[in-house]
């Protein structure tokens, strides 16, 4: 039944066969998921389609009860189908603020996906964009827990950052 399942889902087009992993959720356990296959399709939500049965194509006929059902199909009904496409979009937010390259970045990747979280609730259909500091229980937070500053080197950018530091060095010189 899971060769079947396996040999129906469509093929990556960007990835060679052997270098993408398919998600198996045989035994309870996915395997894991190379960073190619979030970078190599132009929408993170047509990756996550392919990589994960969502309610669709799931092997539940009818959505499970979700107080009475095992966890594994509460995650695979319920959560994954919701997080996958916000874990996704983290990740093509994560290179474009260059994480991967360095050590130290503003981008708060909690932040990210609360905020995405928050407007690509269902609930929240006909709303407009909410940013993360004006999301009501994000504003109670931190009223409570104040945030220390973020230093100004993480705020500037590289060609801010330069242009602070040659204007202190010429008035070093001239001094």
């Amino acid at each position: 039944l899971l060769l079947e399942y396996e040999a129906e889902q469509p093929q990556f087009p960007d990835v060679p066969e052997s270098k993408h992993g398919s998600v198996s959720l045989e035994a309870g356990i996915l395997q894991p998921l190379r960073m190619e296959q979030f970078y190599s399709a132009p929408a993170a939500d047509t990756v996550v389609q392919q990589l994960l049965p969502i309610a669709k194509s799931a092997p539940f006929p009818e959505p499970p009860d979700p107080k009475t059902c095992t966890p594994r199909e509460y995650l695979e009904y319920y959560i994954f189908p919701v997080l996958l496409p916000g874990m996704a979009e983290l990740l093509h937010r994560a290179k474009k603020e260059k994480c991967f390259e360095r050590k130290r970045t503003k981008f708060i990747a909690c932040d990210f996906l609360t905020e995405w979280l928050y407007n690509k609730n269902p609930k929240r259909k006909d709303e407009s964009f909410t940013e993360f500091f004006s999301i009501p229980f994000v504003n109670n937070w931190l009223k409570n827990h104040p945030r220390p500053p973020i230093p100004l080197s993480l705020l500037l950018s590289e060609e801010e950052a330069s242009i602070v530091i040659q204007s202190f060095w010429r008035g070093y010189r001239v001094r």
